[in-house]
């Protein structure tokens, strides 16, 4: 094989480069994914989504719907499903507008335990250093949305950022007489929801809204109440274009898009999370938005389509920027 002497050009600029960026790149072991980041144009947005981790849902807890037609829905759908339940996954969002730094839902930090709590790191695996995001929008105040705003060590993880929740889940979720009248299943995420709340409470970073009410990044809060008592979607539209993250409207995206009158235990109010996720699914395949959701398969990304009269879930195919 011929040997071509390197220029004393390209010597020099190899000898300017710092030894880590000559080292060979670091590979993954077998058993190690790559970081759970994937961007995505959306008009002037540039849409990043980011892997928290799964979780697993029991199919049991499906409620308005009977067993069989459950698993007629999951019969050749391939969701992964062990004895703990259907694997799913949770996702947060990174919008950037122009300098603007908006991140919609923040994972679950340490509070369910190992697997999860990959935001942070994989915010940073995309570039981004958590000191620059400069809002983060909750859709509402359970652990797997509201804990990550705090990191593993309990400290503040955005210390720039002024962190958004909706009024009605803020009476609710940070009051600790609201503890008393809930259900035993949800009363231990109580506690949680003020811990993470209380230092940016503390510095004053900690703003409570309505839907309707002007926020930051353009954004625009949707009542989409059911789920939790404030419950919120948030739609940003760009060049005619709009993305519309929907937090937990829907969690069982192998079901629940062929049977939206399917709800899940954990809804604080069944009948109204129900309404709100009809209104989303035809809201979003009425006006072709684009979807990004908490507990769709990573990158959680895509359409929603009318299908024999109910809906069907079109996930976006991968794409360069």
């Amino acid at each position: 094989m011929p040997v071509f002497p390197l220029s004393r050009a390209v010597l020099l600029a190899l000898a300017s480069l710092p030894f880590s960026a000559l080292a060979a790149p670091h590979s993954p072991a077998p058993t190690e994914q790559v970081a759970g980041v994937y961007h995505h144009r959306i008009g002037q947005l540039q849409v990043t989504a980011l892997f928290d981790g799964v979780v697993a849902l029991g199919r049991q807890e499906l409620t308005g719907i009977d067993p069989a037609t459950v698993t007629r829905a999951l019969e050749g759908r391939f969701v992964p499903e062990s004895t703990k339940g259907l694997q799913t996954a949770v996702n947060a969002f990174l919008i950037r507008d122009g300098g603007r730094l908006t991140l919609v839902d923040a994972g679950t930090a340490d509070c369910f335990g190992p697997g999860l709590g990959q935001v942070l790191g994989n915010l940073r695996a995309a570039g981004v250093d958590p000191s620059d995001v400069d809002d983060v929008l909750l859709t509402h105040a359970h652990p797997d949305h509201l804990c990550g705003i705090l990191d593993a060590q309990g400290k503040v993880a955005y210390p720039n950022a002024t962190v958004w929740l909706s009024q009605a889940d803020a009476d609710y979720w940070l009051d600790p007489a609201s503890d008393a009248t809930a259900p035993q299943g949800v009363r231990f995420a109580f506690a949680l929801a003020r811990k993470a709340a209380a230092p940016y409470q503390a510095s004053k970073h900690l703003r409570t809204f309505v839907p309707g009410q002007p926020l930051p990044g353009h954004a625009v809060a949707l009542d989409t109440h059911g789920h939790t008592p404030g419950h919120v979607s948030y739609r940003f539209d760009s060049e005619g274009e709009s993305l519309l993250v929907w937090g937990d409207v829907l969690h069982y995206h192998a079901v629940q898009f062929a049977y939206p009158q399917a709800s899940f235990e954990a809804d604080s109010d069944r009948q109204a999370a129900v309404d709100s996720r009809r209104a989303m699914l035809q809201q979003a395949a009425d006006g072709k938005w684009w979807v990004a959701g908490a507990h769709l398969p990573f990158p959680g990304l895509g359409h929603v389509r009318s299908e024999r009269g109910a809906y069907a879930w079109v996930p976006a195919e991968f794409s360069p920027l």
